[in-house]
Parts: C-alpha cells; structure tokens; sequence
C-alpha cells in the first residue's frame, strides 16, 4: 500500500511539473532573447540550418532544456556558459517568449 502511494505521489509531481516550468513571462523574454538571437534568431527560428529552431516548441521542454545546461546534465559547452547566467525567471521568461511564437507543430492524436 505505502508503495502504490508513493508512486501516487510521483504521478502527480510529473503532471504538475510541466505547469510549474513553463510560467514565464514571454514579453520579459524578448526582452532577455537578444544573446540567443545570434544563433537561433530573434525570433527563435534560427540562422542556420545547424541551429535547433525554438519557436513553437514547447514551453516546459525549453525550460527544462536551459536548466539541465545550467546544472550540466545536459552537455554543450556553448549553452552552457549561456546558461550559466541564467536566473530561473530568466529561463522560465525565453521558455515562454520562444514558446509564444509560430514554429514547429505538433499532430494531435
């Protein structure tokens, strides 16, 4: 019993975790975009075809993504330093300004 509620617990702390990354600001982070635009474009759809296009993706996915480089779980040494001056607003504020823009679509199922 002490198991299945434990796993309860953990279903419900990743169901809430998407919401609790992805509530920045997008116009904030406009305003904080500026370094990312030199690769990845002002608008976050990039200026080369070597740079991961941001607009539209994600929310949750693009904060998660800058916080694991922050930490270093994730490995790259460019966003790294980038990320490294990074507030958690900061993050949470370019997930929601590159979120906010038309990009990538996803199907619906």
């Amino acid at each position: 019993m002490r198991h299945a509620a434990m796993m309860i617990l953990a279903l419900i702390g990743f169901a809430v975790a998407p919401a609790v990354l992805a509530d920045g600001n997008a116009e904030l982070g406009r305003t904080k975009s500026a370094p990312c635009s030199a690769c990845h474009g002002p608008d976050g759809h990039g200026t080369a075809p070597i740079y991961p296009i941001l607009a539209g993706q994600h929310a949750d996915y693009l904060a998660r993504a800058l916080f694991e480089y922050r930490s270093g779980d994730r490995k790259n040494a460019i966003m790294q330093g980038f990320a490294a001056a990074l507030s958690d607003d900061d993050i949470k504020d370019l997930a929601a300004w590159f979120a906010s823009q038309q990009g990538l679509k996803t199907a619906r199922f």
